[in-house]
């Protein structure tokens, strides 16, 4: 019996203290880490357990947690007990009692700070969880006496950049108008206006010009509006005779091209420049020839009279004007001609790809941007259209803008910098610079493009921002 009676002398002797127990006190916790290892979950605390207040008769229980919205799992527990309630348990229940913690210490054993560690196997539902401990203390027979929950810190898994991207869809024209230009160099015998096919080099120009037309006349998409030519002599000889040569040599190729195609006049407009000195003056801003820039300021100089500036030229420089008779006069007898045209509308996706990849040089920026529509984003065809775009019109802004876009997708992004160059300053341009300074790396660089564009109401602007701040605050980058 005498066992019996030294129990229920230590349970009677607990009974007071057990209703006069301390309010639950939890760790201020100021360190604490969760990081990923591979296939495992490392979870780090520093838990001041000299903060906490744990009677002799009285058991508490740290046990860290992880749960994220319907999942959860209890770490490894630490517990603290007062020396009669330690001694209790011992000699009682410790092995069923549910204040029985993984680690345990008597209040004159516990270390002042814990350095709590555990190594748990990762499962998806951990990306976004919430690590917390909770402090449960005991009393007599097992029962709860106080329970409080310290929230520690949230983890979540580094995600790589992921950007949207902003592609424009050009206007579209109302008439697709277009127009080839050439320059040919028709020899005539000196002082003469008709045209030779065969005479020097004749054949060569002529055919220069034939398949300048061939390249539109004929074509059942093409509607040929109007063909413009300029004559133009040399400053060689007198004005007037050259006036009569320009003239009369501009009607001569204008005659020569209705014969060969059958074309109406009422489609040609003439006109003749009687002398090229502008020509002359392009060659010489360049020249290396001796006093170049002396002649120059004499071709410059229109108040003196054509016919006076040539001569004024061969008798001051006549070495000089010697080379340029010889060198530079042929190629300023030369005619140049323009072809207007308009192209037909194309609606038809399966046509236009065909196009792309046959005469992409019928289509319009928005009917490339019609057939990308049809294409999976960023697959191969989808940015070849975009690339064909861009070599079609390489000074337009928009088909710069979408072929940057299409250049980070694939992440090619020295490409996607010197499309972005020459993409102008819209507001999608300044978002995309954004993505690309992202892309780089350079996320502050990033950020203030991003709220730039934000603030010029981009709407995928805020979500780029939202992913490179979190991409700051969890590789420790932000202020």
């Amino acid at each position: 019996m005498k066992p019996s009676i030294t129990i229920l002398l230590a349970m009677s002797a607990l009974a007071p203290a057990i209703l006069a127990a301390d309010k639950v006190t939890m760790p201020q916790v100021n360190g604490a880490s969760i990081t990923r290892q591979g296939n495992f979950l490392q979870v780090q605390i520093n838990i001041p357990l000299h903060q906490m207040t744990v009677g002799s008769n009285t058991a508490a229980v740290i046990t860290p947690r992880l749960s994220n919205l319907n999942d959860s799992i209890n770490l490894s527990s630490i517990g603290i007990y007062g020396r009669n309630r330690y001694i209790y348990y011992q000699r009682n229940e410790f092995s069923a009692s549910q204040a029985r913690a993984d680690q345990m210490y008597t209040t004159a054993q516990a270390p002042a700070t814990y350095a709590y560690q555990a190594l748990i196997p990762w499962q998806d539902w951990m990306d976004g969880s919430t690590l917390s401990i909770e402090r449960t203390d005991y009393g007599c027979c097992s029962n709860v006496i106080g329970r409080d929950l310290l929230t520690l810190s949230t983890f979540e898994m580094p995600r790589p950049f992921q950007p949207h991207f902003q592609f424009i869809r050009p206007n579209a024209e109302a008439v697709k108008s277009r127009s080839v230009t050439g320059r040919a160099f028709i020899d005539f015998p000196v002082n003469r206006t008709e045209i030779y096919p065969d005479y020097r080099r004749n054949t060569t120009e002529l055919a220069k010009i034939r398949a300048t037309i061939d390249s539109v006349a004929g074509d059942p998409d093409i509607t040929v509006r109007s063909i413009s030519i300029k004559g133009y002599a040399s400053p060689e000889g007198s004005y007037a005779n050259n006036t009569r040569l320009a003239k009369g040599r501009t009607e001569a190729l204008k005659d020569y091209v209705i014969r060969l195609y059958n074309f109406s006049p009422t489609l040609f407009h003439t006109s003749f420049e009687p002398e090229d000195w502008q020509g002359l003056r392009n060659w010489l801003s360049t020249a290396t020839i001796d006093n170049s820039q002396a002649i120059l300021a004499i071709a410059d100089n229109e108040s003196i009279e054509p016919d006076a500036r040539d001569r004024k030229i061969r008798t001051d420089y006549p070495q000089q004007y010697s080379y340029i008779l010889q060198n530079v006069y042929p190629a300023l007898r030369h005619s140049d001609y323009t072809i207007d045209f308009d192209i037909r509308s194309f609606t038809d996706v399966n046509e236009i790809k065909r196009l792309v990849r046959t005469e992409p040089q019928k289509l319009s920026l928005n009917e490339f941007y019609l057939a990308a529509q049809s294409c999976q984003p960023g697959s191969d065809e989808f940015n070849q259209i975009f690339e064909t775009a861009v070599r079609m019109y390489p000074d337009s802004e928009i088909a710069n803008l979408n072929a940057a876009n299409t250049a980070m997708q694939r992440r090619d992004l020295s490409t996607a910098a010197s499309y972005l160059a020459k993409a102008g300053d819209s507001p999608e341009a300044i978002y995309a610079r954004g993505i690309l300074a992202a892309l780089q790396g350079d996320n502050d660089r990033a950020l203030d493009y991003l709220r730039q564009a934000a603030r010029l109401h981009i709407s995928d602007a805020p979500e780029a921002i939202s992913q490179i701040e979190r991409i700051q605050r969890l590789s420790g980058q932000q202020n």
